[in-house]
């Protein structure tokens, strides 16, 4: 069999047909290989065409001298700010390189934002801390305790700011009879580190306070610079009153906080920490005295019942007396009457004996018309016969109703 290979043959064969990207499948790619090798970068610049967003969301350029960048800080109206960003102001940012397909563009997605400047200084910060923390200023075993129950506290702060008032309310409203002394000092700026040096100094020269409060509200770590001097650091350690580091908010650190006896989140923090014990003894004692007015109530009612119930049984001496009284009166009329009976019955038998009598007595004879005859004599013999009577002799008769003196004939 006979193949015949025309030229427009061999040459279809040989030439690969050219391969079309979509505009979707090509930023795919980019994007692929972009965004890896970019995913956290260090990028500093100056802002220009700022624009924020009604979503919360910012967007920017930052450029230099040869060439621009656009950037995006998504939530930044919602997170804690430190410093205003506008137009002008040297940045260092840290974030990834993003493809936005839409446009076909890159912009830089900023994860945190500082002024240039703040960078340098947290790098001093973090190599003084590594230097101190080396040096055992920041060894928790060497922290003093701080005294339960403190009467007197020094605050080294500016007289003028919102930290020594936000201590003095709190302090009144838990422990108004704790002594507090201020030792005014600039927290901000040039000298500000020695002024705080000079209190400490001072506090312990006159022993000014049993506990020490380092207090400064928020700011910027340029506002709170003075807190991370060295010489301030070394002076709190050698302290011989125990110091509490109150600067800033809470989740402002600086040196001062690591090396003090005690960090609080905020100067308002401090002075609760410092009358936490009171507080505590105040609740207890408030607690055990109502318990104990609650036994005493429950003693005394029960005291009440116990006497009531002794009371009821108990017969006063003036109702005693009328009851024996009452029992003499009864005895004394069941006695009468008992006499009244016993007389009664003796005069019943003596009107038997009466009647007897008298049935026998000679004066029921006399009555009958009989007479008795006696020798008047002083004797009084009685006649009892008419040859024993004697003439003129003087005789005594006796009649039922009388007597008459007679002669013998």
């Amino acid at each position: 069999m006979e193949v015949q290979l025309s030229r427009s043959n061999f040459s279809t064969d040989l030439v690969p047909e050219p391969r079309y990207w979509t505009v979707t499948e090509l930023t795919t790619q980019i994007r692929g290989v972009v965004e890896p090798a970019f995913s956290q970068i260090w990028v500093q610049g100056e802002v220009s065409n700022y624009r924020p967003a009604g979503s919360g969301h910012i967007y920017f350029s930052l450029k230099d001298q040869k060439a621009s960048l656009s950037a995006a800080v998504f939530g930044w109206g919602s997170r804690k700010k430190t410093f205003h960003l506008k137009d002008g102001l040297q940045v260092l940012c840290r974030g990834k390189i993003a493809i936005y397909p839409p446009r076909g563009t890159y912009q830089l997605v900023i994860e945190h934002l500082e002024p240039l400047g703040a960078g340098a200084l947290q790098l001093a910060f973090e190599q003084l801390k590594e230097k101190l923390s080396a040096e055992g200023l920041f060894d928790s075993a060497k922290k003093r305790s701080l005294p339960r129950f403190p009467t007197q506290i020094a605050v080294i702060t500016s007289p003028s700011g919102a930290a020594i008032q936000d201590i003095l309310n709190i302090l009144r409203r838990r422990a108004p009879f704790v002594r507090v002394n201020v030792i005014p000092a600039l927290v901000q700026g040039d000298g500000a580190a020695e002024q705080i040096i000079q209190g400490l100094q001072l506090v312990q020269r006159h022993r000014l306070g049993e506990i020490v409060i380092l207090a400064r509200g928020g700011g910027s770590i340029e506002d709170l610079w003075c807190f991370n001097d060295e010489s301030l650091a070394r002076a709190i350690k050698q302290s011989v009153i125990p110091v509490i580091s109150a600067v800033g908010h809470e989740i402002d650190f600086t040196i001062s906080d690591f090396v003090a006896d005690l960090r609080a989140p905020t100067p308002s923090a401090a002075a609760e920490i410092v009358t936490g014990h009171w507080v505590q003894a105040t609740h207890q004692i408030q607690d055990h005295s109502g318990r104990l007015q609650s036994l005493i109530a429950r003693s005394l009612i029960q005291r009440k019942e116990l006497l009531s119930h002794i009371s009821a049984r108990l017969v006063s001496p003036r109702d005693r007396l009328r009851e024996q009284a009452q029992r003499v009166d009864e005895a004394s009329l069941r006695l009468e009457r008992a006499i009244q009976m016993r007389l009664e019955r003796k005069k019943g038998v003596l009107e038997q004996f009466t009647g007897k009598l008298d049935a026998l007595s000679p004066l029921r004879v006399l009555k009958r018309g009989y007479t008795l005859i006696r020798d008047s004599s002083v004797n009084g013999v009685i006649v009892k016969s008419a040859e024993s009577v004697r003439s003129g002799q003087e005789l005594q008769i006796t009649f039922y109703d009388g007597k008459r003196s007679v002669r013998a004939i």
